[in-house]
């Protein structure tokens, strides 16, 4: 039966776009039964009426976008839902359909796909990166739902591409870098490289025309020789291949314009550099020949040390599979030779979309669609993100995976971004995990938390209960999921303490003036709130710990005395006890400890930052009195602060490791040595020490100074 002459008879103006659906039908064919196939088109005569009179602005009938959409799926073999979908995706927004026609005519599951793939937010955003970032927010989150979504979205986006050429130069540009930027990075994620590869010479070409037009020229006059060089060393593998008896197929591959742009781009290299690349894949029936084929090829040609990569037995994020070797061609010509099995060449080629097993509440054993589906649920937890462009910059991280694969002590890989450090690996074991980690080893040793992975290394995480992330971390982690569970962890800290903080400030400085929060009482402070725009108490608090408003002056406010007014100037002191948090940091520039006369200074976003009265820096602070607290130590503190000493030495072998030794013998721990100059027989180096207080610094400078070798003693400060 001839579905598509059918339904087109019954159309007005099929003519014009009966081809799209004769090849669509004609494809369908091939792995649907008749009543899916039906299906399809049904929807394609509802959608084709609900678009009748619309066009593009090619001036094409609106519904071959749509047809074309679909072809795109039905190649990669998706299912009657999904190509549904993708001929009705524009109907609700485009038309007088609703979701609820939709839903009656096909059913719940196709109306939620169209429902992922539509653009039916109309909110009105304060910049064109925020409506950006908020509608790859909802795409993404649709995915999670159904990853479908983002197949359609994906064949969308290419068949816009196709037909850029009908739109303003502006817009152009604006929809070739979301592509680039966005679209592209997906495909490759999901391992569908058929889509990856054009979407990113279409990207190209709309995004840089110029440069685009000057690599295709060149590469067209290259491609008589190459096309020669290429057929040569094919019968040469296939010559080889069948001497030894493999039976397999050998193709030269096609240069992608955009993958030569950026070698050229990121390693600075010339384009008739990169043009002379050769590439070659084979194609063999199983894993063992080609283990065996690839030992056949360095036989032939030399291999490049260093070049060869081995992507079955660890494959790559997005699932695909291959052996990459670069082998010394003809005349020292590069050679580079992908081999794999027809299989890992579908995945290769379709990702998730290969041999498609579309079930939701199946576990599919199949690999590209289990790795894709991890990578979506963790998409989840960067929901946390505060922001939708904090989101997007998140996201765009970790759409660029480079190959760093680590095992956990059982043995299970696990794939990390390029650069990433133990505590990414501690995050992406669990976000519990990462938060309560203390220490790492690799391969069994101990290493500071900062330490980079390699390839192949075993990575054991250690935690200890009550454990926090630290603020540091966040200079050296590497992975989207790390950065978010820090930042969201130190966000809620920090509003904890800051609260706490500021009302202790406020209350001080009530205290000076005669005053108390109680003696304000609640209508007076509700007052206050308003004139002051904030919402409740908790937001002035915090603001107060945070160093963004000055207690005296709030307190001042509150009690009705204007800021000209005297206030007491035996002001109490705040007692600080150690453990308050973020919201109390002690100047690396004195490095104060219990015992120190010493002040604070409140700056803005960072709360009450702790000087010794001796500091070289207060000078530069004495402008701006009303910032300064009087700050005293709680009695008995029980934690450890940082202390600098610096030790000028007479050079003797081995001097450094016996003061390192009388430091530690003294109860403390050596955070940083650092060697400030060294003459004729002397050097002076710098200890960072961890001590409890003056007492226990004097014992340790006691001791040091003491020793046969040491000439001074002193600590630092500015």
């Amino acid at each position: 039966m001839d579905y598509a002459a059918t339904f087109l008879s019954r159309l007005p103006g099929a003519s014009r776009r009966g081809h799209g659906l004769r090849r669509l039908v004609d494809t369908l064919k091939s792995y649907l039964p008749d009543e899916h196939i039906e299906q399809v088109l049904s929807a394609y005569e509802f959608g084709a009426s609900a678009h009748e009179g619309q066009t593009r602005k090619s001036g094409e009938p609106y519904i071959t976008h749509p047809v074309a959409v679909a072809q795109e799926l039905a190649e990669m073999h998706l299912d009657a839902q999904a190509i549904t979908a993708a001929i009705l995706h524009d109907v609700v927004e485009d038309t007088s359909a609703s979701l609820d026609d939709i839903e009656e005519q096909f059913g719940h599951e196709v109306a939620q796909l169209v429902d992922g793939v539509s653009k039916l937010d109309q909110i009105q955003f304060r910049s064109r990166a925020e409506a950006q970032a908020e509608s790859f927010r909802k795409m993404m989150m649709a995915m999670i739902e159904d990853i479908r979504v983002i197949l359609v979205k994906l064949s969308d986006r290419l068949h816009n591409m196709q037909t850029l050429g009908a739109m303003p130069a502006a817009k152009k540009k604006r929809i070739a870098r979301e592509t680039l930027d966005i679209y592209a990075p997906i495909a490759n994620r999901l391992g569908i490289n058929r889509l990856k590869i054009q979407l990113e010479d279409l990207g190209f070409k709309h995004l840089y025309p110029f440069r685009y037009r000057v690599l295709d020229n060149a590469l067209r006059k290259s491609k008589g020789t190459q096309r020669q060089i290429v057929k040569r060393i094919s019968e040469e593998f296939v010559k080889s291949m069948a001497e030894e008896g493999i039976d397999g197929e050998v193709i030269g591959r096609e240069k992608h314009l955009y993958s030569i742009y950026k070698k050229m781009a990121e390693k600075k290299r010339l384009l008739a550099d990169v043009v002379d690349v050769y590439g070659f894949r084979i194609i063999l029936d199983d894993v063992n020949t080609c283990y065996q084929t690839l030992g056949l090829i360095h036989g032939l040609y030399k291999p490049m040390p260093g070049r060869f990569k081995d992507y079955i037995a660890i494959p790559r994020i997005n699932g695909y599979q291959s052996l990459h070797t670069t082998l010394f061609g003809p005349k020292g010509l590069p050679l580079e030779v992908q081999i794999r099995t027809r299989e890992m060449d579908r995945v290769a080629e379709s990702g998730v979309a290969s041999h498609w097993l579309y079930k939701a509440d199946e576990k599919s054993d199949a690999t590209p669609q289990r790795r894709a589906r991890e990578w979506l649920a963790n998409l989840a937890e960067l929901q946390q993100s505060g922001t939708s462009e904090e989101f997007l910059e998140s996201v765009k991280v970790d759409l660029f995976p480079d190959k760093i694969y680590v095992f956990t002590p059982k043995g299970d890989i696990m794939p990390l971004p390029k650069g990433a450090t133990t505590v990414d690996f501690a995050y992406a074991v669990h976000t519990d995990i990462g938060n309560r980690c203390v220490a790492a080893k690799i391969n069994r040793g101990l290493v500071p938390l900062r330490t980079p992975l390699a390839n192949g290394q075993t990575v054991e995480i250690i935690t200890a209960r009550g454990a926090k992330p630290n603020p540091n971390w966040l200079t050296f982690v590497r992975s989207a999921k790390a950065r978010t569970a820090i930042r969201n962890h130190m966000k809620n800290l920090r509003a904890v303490e800051s609260v706490d903080l500021g009302k202790r400030l406020l209350d001080k400085s009530l205290k000076d003036l005669g005053s108390s929060l109680r003696k304000v009482g609640k209508v007076r402070m509700a007052a206050a709130l308003e004139e002051l725009g904030l919402n409740n108490t908790a937001e002035l608090f915090e603001q107060l710990g945070l160093g963004e408003r000055l207690s005296p002056l709030t307190a001042r406010f509150l009690v009705g005395i204007d800021e000209n007014g005297e206030a007491d100037k035996n002001i109490a002191s705040l007692v600080i006890a150690g453990t308050e948090g973020m919201v109390i940091s002690y100047a690396k520039c004195c490095y104060p400890i219990p015992g120190d006369d010493v002040m604070g200074y409140l700056t803005a976003g960072r709360g009450v930052v702790i000087h010794r009265n001796q500091c070289g820096n207060l000078s530069n602070f004495r402008k701006q009195p009303e910032k300064w607290i009087a700050v005293s130590w709680e009695k008995d503190i029980d934690r450890d602060f940082s202390c600098q000493i610096q030790v000028e030495t007479r050079n003797r072998t081995g001097v450094l490791a016996e003061i390192a030794a009388t430091i530690a013998d003294s109860g403390s721990n050596i955070e940083q040595v650092e060697v400030l100059g060294r003459h004729e027989d002397c050097s002076v180096l710098s200890f960072l020490l961890l001590v409890h207080d003056r007492v226990h610094l004097a014992q340790i400078m006691r001791d040091v100074r003491k020793m046969s070798h040491v000439i001074r003693v002193s600590r630092d400060c500015a």
